[in-house]
């Protein structure tokens, strides 16, 4: 029912993913397959819902309703079987903004936050610019599958640790985190009286059973602020329109004190009215995007394979990120970059900026048409 072959020209529209190239890159005649939103035309039914919005003519401040509550609580029991209550919802006008004022309001300056990495960089600016001290537990690769390293954890946690950020589904690596892996971090983390901050802002991008971190007890539920929005799924990242839930009424009180301190949210009018009309009316082409991006993942995998590269990489259970490793070949990893830029033209997220672990490897975003794709495949395998 949707055309997601459709090639949109979003050159010139103020978007980050084109029109800032220069700025992030120092080069504008580059194929863009970086920021993590998709090339797809958001869905009918929301644009719909906007343009009949905006024909009222006045956009002034807007509030949730009993229907925005309900919508986030049908969608996580229907998506996710997570059963939460109205109370425990907290809205905000973005996820990183949110990760910033639960960094302020769970912790003090100079206590430790614990990352896993490689891992969505941003989590890095929000610690260090909230005075905390930044821990790594590395993630555990083998054969380009991540796996959490709990004995690296138990030794890095001190007094001094309060937060574990988790990042769920995980981007870039693209694990989905099993029950079993989930239980045992928050089994450490509670014995260690360590807050959870998950973010699962990839959760409904998935290709394989999806688990709520907050959702396995209560117990695991009372120490995890989870945070999430519609904008990945629906591609309405613009719209700034996301959600915190909480079971435990402190750490969601504690949280909620510095998102008003911060003026974090008001939430743009457009935003409630994408995220009713995604959550009520959006499934079916969530289903049909699934369907398609994991088509492009696989030939991905297949036009990598026929045309003998050595860039590997394993097809990821989450999120339209593919995690390449060019580790295979005998150059350094800023070669690797420069030729990606100078004789490719593409550009790609540089793996070192999720952490040091990510030297040698560069993320792909293949939310996009399968034709610009195997463009985009074709000017890399070319020059690789």
């Amino acid at each position: 029912m949707y055309n997601f072959d459709e090639t949109i020209n979003r050159k010139n529209t103020n978007c980050v993913k084109y029109d800032a190239l220069d700025i992030y890159f120092g080069e504008e005649d580059l194929q863009p397959l970086w920021v993590a939103d998709m090339d797809f035309k958001t869905p009918e039914v929301i644009n719909n819902a906007i343009i009949k919005r905006a024909q009222h003519g006045i956009y002034g401040y807007a509030k949730a309703t009993k229907k925005t509550y309900s919508l986030v609580q049908e969608w996580m029991k229907k998506r996710h079987d997570w059963e939460i209550k109205t109370d425990w919802i907290s809205f905000v006008n973005g996820v990183v903004p949110a990760y910033s004022a639960a960094i302020e309001a769970l912790s003090n300056e100079g206590d430790e936050i614990i990352v896993q990495t490689p891992v969505y960089f941003p989590l890095f600016k929000s610690i260090k610019e909230n005075k905390r001290v930044l821990v790594t537990n590395p993630l555990k690769e083998k054969d380009g599958y991540y796996t959490m390293d709990f004995e690296d954890l138990k030794s890095k946690i001190t007094p001094k640790t309060k937060i574990l950020t988790l990042c769920s589904p995980h981007n870039p690596v693209g694990r989905v985190w099993n029950k079993d892996e989930l239980e045992k971090l928050a089994q450490i983390c509670i014995e260690n009286n360590i807050t959870i901050i998950s973010d699962e802002i990839h959760a409904d991008i998935v290709f394989k059973k999806f688990t709520p971190l907050a959702s396995i007890s209560k117990e695991i539920s009372n120490i995890t602020l989870t945070l999430n929005s519609p904008g990945k799924t629906f591609n309405i990242a613009g719209l700034n329109c996301a959600y915190a839930i909480c079971e435990n009424k402190e750490i969601l009180e504690k949280y909620e004190n510095i998102v008003k301190k911060r003026e974090l949210h008001s939430i743009n009018v457009f935003g409630f009215t994408a995220l009713e009309a995604a959550y009520e009316f959006g499934e079916e082409w969530l289903e049909e995007l699934l369907g398609y991006l994991n088509l492009n993942i696989n030939f991905t995998k297949e036009y990598l394979k026929n045309n003998n590269s050595k860039i590997i990489f394993l097809e990821p259970e989450s999120t339209y990120l593919l995690w390449f490793s060019f580790k295979n070949y005998s150059i350094s990893h800023a070669k690797v970059k420069q030729k990606l830029l100078k004789e490719s033209k593409v550009a790609l997220n540089d793996g070192t900026s999720f952490g040091p672990e990510g030297k040698g490897f560069f993320r792909l975003n293949s939310a996009l048409p399968k034709a610009d794709l195997e463009n985009a495949l074709c000017k890399i395998v070319t020059h690789f």
